[in-house]
This record gives structure tokens, C-alpha cells and sequence, in this order.
């Protein structure tokens, strides 16, 4: 059984700040590629959300060398909850 995918605010307002900082940075192919990216991996949690790496009771996945994704289990639901996107380079810029 597949899990559903759910997003919470602030995931979107963090998906949306990053494809925004991509596009300012990049182009908007690097947007589509990304966009993609998000997809594909929101299918690979929908399937197995065990995939990311656990602290406490948050999972991390790697999107890009760019960008990582938080999210929650909910078992007794069998939903993925989206908390975040986060920007692994902007620290470092």
C-alpha cells in the first residue's frame, strides 16, 4: 500500500523559496530538472518513506547536492508528512 503524500505549509513555502533561489541563480531548465527531482523522489517516499536518514522523529532525503527534504511518518495514517525543504548551500553563500 502506498502512502499519501501530504504537505504542510511550510513545506510549500520552502519548496517555493527554493525553486524561486534556483531560478535567480540558475535558469529556469534547472527549475524543471529540480521540479522533477521532487517528484520522482516524492514517489520513491510514497512507496518506502523508511528511505531517509532519522533524527528523533523527523527523516531527511537528499534531493540534490542543493536541497534536502524533511518529513514525518504518520503510520497509523499512511501519510507522509512534507515539514520542509532545505537549502544545503545558502549557510555556506
Amino acid at each position: 500500500m502506498e502512502y499519501k503524500i501530504v504537505w504542510v505549509p511550510l513545506a510549500v513555502e520552502t519548496y517555493m523559496e527554493e525553486i524561486d533561489f534556483i531560478f535567480l541563480k540558475l535558469n529556469q531548465k534547472e527549475v524543471d530538472d529540480f521540479v522533477i527531482l521532487v517528484d520522482e523522489n516524492l514517489k520513491r517516499l510514497s512507496i518506502n518513506p523508511l528511505i531517509g536518514q532519522i533524527h528523533k522523529n523527523v527523516y531527511k532525503i537528499v534531493i540534490s547536492k542543493q536541497t534536502s527534504l524533511f518529513y514525518r511518518i504518520i503510520e497509523k495514517d499512511k501519510k507522509v508528512e512534507l515539514v520542509y525543504f532545505w537549502n544545503n548551500k545558502k549557510d555556506s553563500q
